[in-house]
């Protein structure tokens, strides 16, 4: 598996090499910060070589990924909990837009995936199939009766969900200029979104 090096501890499985990376990878960023750290600087924290560590990401951009992603699911529980105060499909349509466009460019790790808007693994990650379950899981966990609003389905409920999570990745890598406050944002939503969610 290519486990020579790995400071004398070598990971016994591929899962276990694979977190060993993202740990390196954050270690990393926090010290030296995201701009300035490369996929040597990675090894070099491993003690591996570059060639082991593409074995289990082809490249920085996939290792930033997978560190991002480490905070998508303590993210998702925050999230579920902020809308759990919200009992109609347009507020809580509305207000998922808001957290998301707040919250994450003050994410430690998520904010990652904004500030490296200059390559497509944001857009790649957060526009998966299984970052619209994720966000399908969030709304039908919400007090909403979502038949009521016209959505039917958990098909129905996952395109609502891309729908929300394609336009909140939009609003995040090209901000309105001057910036909208809050009540501006959801207003623009619930203009739009909101007349879809009418039963």
């Amino acid at each position: 598996m290519g486990h020579h090096g790995w400071q004398g501890n070598p990971p016994g499985t591929e899962d276990a090499a694979r977190r060993r990376i993202v740990e390196a990878a954050t270690a990393c960023i926090d010290r030296t910060g995201l701009a300035k750290v490369s996929l040597s600087d990675v090894a070099n924290e491993l003690g591996v070589t570059r060639q082991t560590v593409y074995r289990y990401y082809p490249s920085l951009n996939d290792i930033l990924g997978a560190v991002a992603q480490a905070g998508v699911d303590d993210f998702a529980e925050r999230m579920e909990q902020h809308l759990s105060g919200f009992h109609t499909a347009q507020d809580v349509a509305v207000e998922s837009i808001v957290f998301a466009v707040r919250t994450v460019p003050n994410e430690r790790y998520l904010s990652l995936l904004v500030q490296a808007s200059e390559t497509d693994f944001f857009t790649a990650g957060a526009t998966s199939s299984e970052a619209f379950q994720v966000g399908a899981r969030i709304l039908r966990n919400v007090p909403v009766d979502w038949e009521e609003a016209g959505v039917a389905s958990d098909e129905e409920l996952a395109s609502l969900a891309e729908v929300l999570m394609r336009l909140f990745i939009s609003l995040l890598q090209f901000p309105a200029a001057p910036p909208r406050t809050d009540d501006q944002l959801r207003s623009l939503v619930r203009r739009w979104i909101g007349p879809a969610l009418t039963a």
